[in-house]
């Protein structure tokens, strides 16, 4: 399709499996398995899960930082999986990532006019009063004084912090951006200034976006799509508004039936899901959610369920997913 921008078949990424000297070989994780998603330009697709479903190392697979093992990434229809190091970097210069760690990202030695700079000076970009010039102008566009530039990470607030990881990704001009948890850890009153911020500029500067979080409100108020990710692989995939107020596979389901909510009666103790999540290293077979599922039947244990679509721009990764009754969730 002509407006889509990223597109990513059968992405697999392994972590780990290693030899030692004595005992049984480390199994490699799957964090990703077989994920496939098409990103369309000027959109925010929301990637939501629980801890460790790979989300995170799907964004950094994508951008490049995490190898992947096997499937393809398109930019703009060129391939740039399976690319050397240094041609990979540039040929997906236009994705850049935002570290869910607004203080881990930066050097605490360094000010954070100096850490926005070397952004710059890596990429060639600039003479330096140029580069002095274009920092000015992105701390501003983010609501920073340029004065901060002169202070160090230990000095800022939290809200700050992530002002600056969002400046020094920005001041590049990439056309995608990989936020990654871009609200954790932050008061709800800096939550909702970021959020704020985030949506004007990825409308001023026309970016698209790959929006990865936790938090079932903040996706529902700023993605345009959300992809519902389990175990590494991708269960379900629809419209926000379409995906909130009826959803379809069975895990979803659960997923926002477990989000808190300001409801008269609501039992907050209720386990609307089974048990804990499987070993990333002792995925079940078939199907990697039938062991917490009340649907499941013998074929998910022995056939893994293909991502097929379900109606209106819809895709979903269940057997029975046509047999089991609707049943509307509102997450307020």
């Amino acid at each position: 399709m002509s407006d889509v921008i990223l597109d990513v078949e059968g992405l697999e990424t392994l972590l780990g499996g290693e030899r030692r000297l004595l005992g049984a070989a480390r199994p490699p994780v799957r964090a990703v398995a077989g994920v496939s998603l098409a990103l369309r330009r000027g959109e925010i697709l929301g990637v939501v899960g629980e801890s460790g479903c790979g989300k995170t190392t799907l964004g950094r697979t994508i951008l490049g930082i995490q190898r992947e093992s096997a499937g393809t990434i398109r930019l703009d229809g060129r391939v740039v999986s399976g690319l050397p190091p240094r041609e990979a970097r540039r040929a997906r210069h236009d994705v850049q990532y935002v570290h869910q760690d607004a203080a881990a990202a930066l050097d605490p030695w360094w000010s954070v006019g100096r850490s926005l700079e070397e952004a710059l000076l890596i990429n060639g970009i600039g003479r330096r009063a140029e580069r002095e010039a274009r920092l000015g102008r992105m701390l501003a566009a983010v609501g920073l004084e340029p004065a901060l530039g002169r202070r160090y990470p230990h000095e800022l607030s939290g809200g700050q912090l992530r002002r600056v990881t969002l400046a020094r990704v920005l001041v590049l001009a990439p056309r995608i951006v990989i936020l990654d948890e871009p609200t954790s850890g932050l008061d709800l009153s800096v939550q909702a200034t970021v959020l704020r911020l985030v949506r004007e500029l990825l409308g001023e500067l026309r970016l698209t976006c790959l929006f990865i979080s936790h938090d079932l409100s903040v996706v529902r108020q700023m993605c345009d799509r959300v992809a519902i990710m389990y175990l590494g692989r991708i269960v379900e995939l629809a419209a926000t508004r379409q995906l909130f107020e009826a959803p379809v596979h069975p895990y979803t389901r659960v997923l926002l039936a477990a989000a808190p909510r300001l409801v008269a009666g609501q039992d907050l103790h209720a386990a609307p899901i089974l048990g804990e999540p499987p070993s990333p290293t002792a995925v079940p077979s078939g199907c990697a959610f039938r062991t917490r599922c009340l649907h499941a039947v013998d074929v998910c244990a022995t056939r893994e369920p293909a991502l097929e679509p379900a109606g209106a721009g819809r895709t979903v990764s269940c057997h029975r997913w046509r047999e089991i009754p609707a049943a509307p969730v509102t997450a307020d």
